[in-house]
């Protein structure tokens, strides 16, 4: 069995983490691969916008850490290394917007693999825990550089010093994630927002990313800069026009990506 499956669905690309018994946790394997559809997913130009949920009742535990204790295991160099920071680097990088639809537990690695998207839902019955101090760890895959910036300085460091499983609407109140939807209705309405942005201008989107995460490290100064740049490119986009055009003309754009 596959431990990612992949589907294109019109111009989206549909990433499930398939390891269901394993609650979807990574092993060597399954980074590998998640790594080799992103970059997939980068060149293709037929896909505008990427969907990553996860199979069964959790969207990502984390580590597998019977990964860890077999034969032979992987250290944290190289799971570091080799498997989270390539998958979040990827994930920042690319010019498509991300949609992680979390179905499920969300832990460890695999909470702050979804947080690092563009735009995070999740379903009623779906949680969150920075689950490293539980077993003698800290943060990885970009959390202590995410959650501050999401939620704040306090909350974000009780969560990963105490380990709290929060609820998804508690995500959701506190800036954690985007939105909630019912179990019954989560994957229509969580795919609806990825179809939306796959309807897009997409290189405006691309920017827009671009200029959110040189936020990160830019002055004040320097992201004027930044966003004067970016937006000088946008208005010679033929998506610009047609924006344009059509507010003009009282219809709804088309929008190439062009």
């Amino acid at each position: 069995m596959a431990s990612i499956l992949f589907e294109l669905k019109n111009s989206v690309a549909v990433i499930t983490l398939n390891r269901p018994e394993k609650m979807n946790t990574f092993n060597r394997e399954m980074a590998l691969l998640l790594q080799k559809i992103l970059d997939d997913c980068a060149s293709d130009k037929n896909i505008r916008a990427i969907y990553l949920t996860g199979n069964g009742k959790a969207f990502c535990a984390g580590q597998d850490l019977g990964e860890l204790t077999g034969e032979n295991p992987p250290g944290f160099e190289v799971i570091l290394a080799e498997h989270y920071n390539p998958i979040v680097s990827r994930i920042r990088a690319i010019k498509k917007p991300v949609v992680c639809a979390v179905n499920g537990v969300a832990a460890g690695a695999g909470a702050n693999i979804a947080l690092c998207c563009d735009i995070v839902v999740a379903s009623n019955s779906a949680s969150f825990i920075q689950a490293f101090s539980k077993i003698g760890l800290i943060p990885d895959s970009g959390g202590t550089f995410i959650l501050p910036r999401l939620i704040g300085f306090q909350k974000a460091s009780a969560l990963m010093m105490l380990g709290d499983k929060i609820s998804a609407t508690e995500a959701e109140r506190i800036g954690m994630i985007y939105k909630v939807f019912t179990d019954e209705n989560f994957i229509t309405d969580s795919m609806k927002i990825a179809i939306t942005l796959s309807q897009m201008p997409w290189k405006a989107l691309a920017y827009t990313k671009l200029a959110l995460s040189a936020s990160f490290d830019n002055s004040l100064a320097e992201q004027l800069q930044k966003e004067d740049e970016l937006q000088c490119k946008a208005a010679h986009t033929a998506d610009y026009k047609e924006g344009v055009a059509a507010f003009i003309e009282k219809r709804i754009p088309v929008f190439k990506g062009e």
